[in-house]
């Protein structure tokens, strides 16, 4: 059996293919597109192939699955991958190399590949987060000039930022300077509105989404990106496996009777992070779920407050595995007997 290896980047990729007893096959550099790929791997027989996973590693794979490939989308930070390179002189030559060796040895660890549905979720997502971050910039950039000029706007949802601008009652040249970036937020409203709507077709027919949402200060986005994020339940073991992939368990250094546990990891992505602990505060302020929120009040008075609702994220995190994993709803009084 022959084995392959691309490097690959957004322009022009490595390639690297060698036999059973590692010798060179064949080794080029090539623009990165369907075509110059699948010409490369054609008339080499079935090949197994191992590359990174990264932003274009997904439709490489499919491609090269679709001509009837074996594809590895492999971890990058697997350390034994690159066992044998010296990291301080790094190529694309050495590097496609030692992925090609990595492969022919079995020195990979694949990586968890995302079904197309919470692909095409996440990509939803993540254009709704950025609409919704220029909408942010934007007002406060109109705040800023409002109080250049000695003008507050007065606070409330950013939907409702035109109609408080309304109420103002402005000089005309700083009325002139505000209206296209009003204009803005009333376009980027309408968007997020739009991408809103598309967003509830994708809960009401999600299950999952629906008994996730049971929770206290889980509304539908925080439970689609949860739902976008584990996409398979199955691949953890534990709820603590959840909670340390998205980097809400704290780091520790710990050396037999010495023990230091410091900040949280923050591995993992930093949007669902940040959206548990906004679901973390909103679910303290919240009267669902005394049990939690007396918990939570015991913490926070010995570890404060910042550290005790970081805690009832990571809480949340092995919550929402848990519903998601025995097919369950949130039950506030189960919680209270636990």
């Amino acid at each position: 059996m022959e084995y392959g290896a691309i490097d690959l980047h957004a322009r022009y990729s490595q390639i690297r293919i060698v036999d059973a007893e590692g010798r060179l096959v064949r080794e080029q550099r090539v623009v990165t597109s369907r075509e110059r790929l699948l010409a490369v791997f054609s008339g080499q027989g079935r090949l197994r192939i191992l590359l990174e996973t990264g932003t274009e590693s997904e439709w490489v794979a499919q491609a090269l699955e679709g001509a009837g490939h074996e594809v590895i989308v492999a971890d990058p930070n697997y350390a034994p991958m690159y066992g044998e390179v010296r990291r301080k002189v790094k190529t694309d030559r050495r590097d496609v190399a030692a992925l090609a060796e990595a492969n022919r040895r079995g020195w990979y660890r694949a990586t968890h590949r995302v079904s197309a549905a919470q692909r095409g979720v996440r990509q939803v997502l993540r254009s709704r987060r950025q609409l919704v971050s220029m909408r942010s910039g934007t007002i406060s950039v109109m705040r800023a000039l409002l109080r250049q000029g000695g003008y507050r706007l007065a606070s409330g949802s950013a939907s409702r930022v035109p109609a408080r601008l309304t109420r103002l009652c402005l000089p005309e040249d700083l009325a002139v300077t505000l209206t296209p970036l009003r204009r803005m937020v009333e376009a980027l409203t309408d968007e997020i509105a739009g991408v809103d709507a598309r967003l509830q077709t994708d809960v009401a027919a999600d299950p999952v989404v629906q008994r996730l949402q049971s929770v206290p200060g889980v509304g539908p986005i925080v439970a689609l990106t949860f739902r976008a994020f584990v996409d398979d339940v199955t691949r953890f073991g534990t709820a603590a496996q959840v909670s340390a992939a998205i980097g809400l368990v704290p780091r520790e250094d710990s050396s037999a009777e010495r023990r230091h546990r410091g900040h949280i990891t923050k591995a993992g992505p930093s949007e669902l992070r940040s959206l548990l602990i906004q679901g973390a505060w909103a679910c303290w302020r919240s009267h669902r779920s005394a049990s939690l929120r007396a918990w939570v009040d015991r913490l926070a008075a010995r570890r404060g407050r910042r550290i005790a609702v970081v805690a009832l994220a990571r809480r949340h995190s092995r919550i929402l595995f848990a519903l998601w994993r025995d097919g369950s709803v949130f039950n506030a009084a189960t919680l209270a007997a636990a």
